[in-house]
């Protein structure tokens, strides 16, 4: 173990023999498994293995198929019938977008209250607040120093007791060991004293089970976290733990409000917190169809914050770090390990588990690579990987039928959203950008002389014309969470910022279904995704150090 006062660079490595060895001893007279710590919901050797549940996994991409195989073929054979379909559809996602711009508006209104309170003070008042300790955790992986230094200053500048309080895990990987080095000590030499304790950690390769990514590294990182906090006395349901993104910095009052949550919970052991999620450290300076795509992202997020019943955590979140302990901490050979980790604490609590909405934002960075294309690529890939969440459903249905005592109602709700979310996900854009039209393009001569077909073109018309007010107010809404223009960017960029949006239609398709439908056909056809890590890049002249949440948010 490593803290800022030892830490030498060739003194971080733990082996993969060590770990073995560390492991086995928790686990007891398992078979001879090379594993962490588990418990009966984790199964032998901690997790659920895909491929287990086939026709589970199939089911997800054979749903989309078939809407998109019949989609072509009754265009052609049935065409008006088609378009009653679709207007109906159309009018359906209209009443939704309706919805979502009510349930956006209530959100935006909360975030404002929320960043306005002095959190501090309220959870200083709290029985048990001099109790609480924050054990942040950082994994990273091939970043350089500008990405790292941002979020280090954002913690230094939060509204909380950060040299008494905060544990701070900088977790790099064996990988990338050079880089990391480097990084480091950069990150002693700067922020060495700002923290109760900084330690850095290196994740060997090659161990067995692994999955190279994040899920393996939080995974090591949490052993080594226990190790510490047991070192130090630390009873485990007085530290919360934030599974943060390398590059994700917290707005000033976040962990205080977190903290007041926690500690006005009934049970807050039994709940994650889900941060209203902005990737604005880099957004004025990302492309035009990167910044649709992301602040598409960015609202639906806020709009779930105010229907914590349908939740998971995702991306960066907070939890008891008595409840990770629970479960056997972050499963270690899947992609989205940041929405598991619900669905593991779900489980193991018999479904009394939940997600706890938090107003208060944490940024992010948006995709930006050298070029506009690399930018593009990388988007298509972000996209895929968060649409591999479909990976849940198998081990859902396999666990749930496992756990008698969480009501069926809860199982039911939960797969419906999971399997109503990821198919919408794949084949609303779709069907209303351009399947919609196809019957009319198809259409024979005898069923273009109908009233019914004359009149479809001008219904759909007038649908998309209503729909554009949730355009109209992601506008709104996405011009006030942007932080303040840059020097480096002038006025004409704010003209961009606007006429951006007439690229929603184009960038739901590619960015929005389309690496849907490939993350669902890759699990369909057993082809697994390993962990993509998404490049990270800023300008030198754009946010790096000095006051970075004032220039943030």
């Amino acid at each position: 173990m490593n803290t800022t006062s030892d830490f030498r660079p060739q003194e971080v490595v733990v082996t993969s023999e060590q770990v073995a060895k560390t492991e086995n001893s928790d686990l007891g007279e398992e078979a001879g498994a090379v594993s962490l710590v588990c418990n009966e919901s984790c199964g032998t050797a901690g997790r659920f293995r895909v491929g287990t549940c086939r026709w589970a996994e199939i089911i997800p991409g054979a749903l989309v198929w078939t809407t998109l195989i019949a989609a072509l073929v009754l265009s052609h054979i049935a065409p008006i019938a088609v378009m009653y379909f679709i207007i109906l559809f159309d009018l359906y996602w209209v009443l939704r977008v309706c919805y979502f711009v009510v349930l956006l508006a209530v959100a935006w209104r909360r975030y404002r209250r929320d960043i306005a309170v002095d959190w501090l003070a309220l959870a200083s008042a709290r029985p048990g607040f001099d109790d609480i300790y924050h054990l942040i955790v950082l994994p990273t992986y091939k970043e350089d120093i500008e990405i790292l230094k941002p979020t280090f200053q954002s913690l230094v500048e939060s509204n909380y007791l950060t040299s008494k309080r905060f544990i701070v895990f900088l977790a790099g990987e064996e990988r990338d060991r050079e880089r990391f080095e480097r990084n480091a000590e950069a990150i002693k030499r700067e922020f060495g004293d700002k923290f109760f304790r900084l330690v850095f950690t290196v994740h060997p390769k090659d161990i067995p089970h692994d999955l190279p990514g994040k899920s393996s590294n939080t995974h090591f990182v949490a052993h080594r976290a226990k190790e510490l906090i047991d070192e130090l006395g630390i009873a485990y349901d007085k530290v919360i733990v934030s599974s943060f993104d390398v590059d994700t910095c917290a707005h000033p009052q976040y962990f205080a409000c977190v903290t007041d949550k926690y500690l006005t919970e009934p049970d807050p052991t039994r709940c994650s917190y889900q941060p209203a999620v902005l990737y604005n450290n880099n957004v004025w300076d990302a492309s035009p169809a990167v910044r649709v795509a992301v602040f598409g992202t960015t609202f639906w997020l806020m709009s779930e914050l105010v229907r914590p019943e349908r939740m998971f955590t995702f991306s960066s979140h907070s939890m008891s770090f008595q409840a990770l302990v629970d479960v056997g901490f972050w499963e270690r050979d899947i992609v989205t390990e940041d929405s598991r980790i619900f669905l593991q604490c779900f489980l193991h609590y018999d479904g009394n588990y939940r997600v706890v909405p938090i107003h208060v934002p944490v940024s992010m960075d948006m995709v930006m690579a050298d070029t506009h294309f690399r930018s593009l690529i990388n988007l298509y890939k972000q996209q895929r990987r968060w649409a591999w969440g479909v990976e849940h459903l198998p081990y859902m249905i396999q666990r749930f039928a496992e756990k008698p005592l969480i009501s069926w109602r809860k199982k039911a709700f939960r797969l419906f959203n999971q399997i109503e979310g990821m198919y919408s996900w794949a084949t609303a854009p779709l069907l209303i950008f351009l399947l919609g039209y196809l019957p009319l393009w198809l259409a024979p001569e005898s069923a273009r002389v109908e009233v019914f077909y004359q009149n479809t073109p001008h219904i759909l018309e007038a649908l998309m014309r209503i729909a554009m007010v949730g355009v109209f107010v992601s506008t709104i809404v996405g011009f006030a969470l942007l932080p303040r223009r840059p020097a480096h960017r002038g006025p004409g960029q704010v003209l961009i910022m606007v006429l951006q949006w007439l690229l929603v239609p184009v960038t739901f398709v590619v960015f929005g279904s389309i690496p849907a439908i490939d993350a669902q056909t890759r699990l369909m056809i057993g082809r697994y995704m390993g962990y993509n890590v998404t490049e990270k890049k800023r300008r030198t002249n754009g946010v790096v150090g000095g006051a970075v949440t004032k220039s943030i948010f």
